[in-house]
């Protein structure tokens, strides 16, 4: 079974920018947005000089990460919808980064019910 369910995949296709949060070893939070690609069980993100980014010096010494993916489905009625990914960073060849989760939670995504949407919560692994 996937990490990520058809519905999540789906909504990743149509979306091509995430916000990347990463802290530093003192808890110095640091947010990104970047592009990514589903990749398995796993989502990867590259980019431009990433060994001179703050999210490259705190992912070398603290891997822990979260990751969203959010956008309104509608203002009228309000529906948010999005997912969040806690999970572990690495550092590859080219650089790029590959998230590994822990936890998926996803709104309004597998249940498209109109209005506000219950916040969905699985331990991945």
């Amino acid at each position: 079974m996937s990490a990520f369910t058809d519905a999540e995949l789906e909504y990743f296709s149509t979306h091509p920018l995430m916000r990347f949060a990463s802290a530093s070893p003192t808890g110095k939070p640091d947010v990104s947005p970047v592009v990514f690609q589903v990749e398995g069980d796993t989502i990867t993100s590259g980019g431009f000089d990433i060994p001179k980014t703050v999210r490259y010096r705190n992912i070398t010494v603290n891997p822990q990460v979260t990751v969203v993916v959010d956008d309104l489905a509608s203002t009228d009625p309000w529906s948010p919808r999005g997912i969040k990914i806690i999970g572990t960073a690495t550092i590859e060849e080219g650089p790029q980064f590959r998230i590994t989760p822990s936890v998926i939670i996803s709104w309004g995504i597998n249940d498209t019910t109109p209005g506000i949407p219950t916040m969905e919560r699985r331990t991945v692994g």
